[in-house]
C-alpha cells in the first residue's frame, strides 16, 4: 500500500470521536450529520497536518505576509483648541464648561 493510500485510509478523526464530541457539546446530531462532520473535520485536520509538514525551521512565524513596520502615523504633539475656542459655538456656557439640561433629579 502506498503512503498516500495508507494516509487516505486512515482518518485523522473518526465518526465515533465526532459523536463523542457532539455528546460532550450537548449537540443532537443525526447519523447523516455525524458522517458529514466527520468527513469535514477529517479534511480540516489533514490539511493542517500537511501545512505543519511544510513549515521549515528557518522560516520565522509571522502574522502578516508583508513586512510591516509601524504603520501608524508619528505621535506628535500639536496645539489644540483653547477653552474659549472650544466653547465659542456652544449654545450655553457655565463656569467655562458646556451647559446641558439636567436629566437627574436633585436627590441624585
Amino acid at each position: 500500500m502506498s503512503p498516500e493510500s495508507e494516509s487516505a485510509a486512515q482518518s485523522a478523526i473518526s465518526r465515533d470521536e465526532v459523536a463523542h464530541l457532539a455528546r460532550l457539546s450537548r449537540l443532537a446530531l443525526s447519523d447523516t450529520e455525524l458522517d458529514q462532520y466527520a468527513r469535514q473535520l477529517d479534511s480540516i485536520l489533514t490539511h493542517v497536518a500537511q501545512v505543519s509538514e511544510v513549515a521549515a525551521d528557518d522560516v520565522p512565524p509571522t502574522a502578516h505576509p508583508a513586512d510591516l513596520r509601524n504603520v501608524l502615523r508619528a505621535d506628535e504633539v500639536v496645539p489644540g483648541l483653547t477653552a474659549e475656542e472650544a466653547l465659542s459655538g456652544a449654545p450655553a456656557v457655565e463656569q467655562e464648561r458646556f451647559a446641558v439640561p439636567q436629566i437627574l433629579g436633585e436627590e441624585q
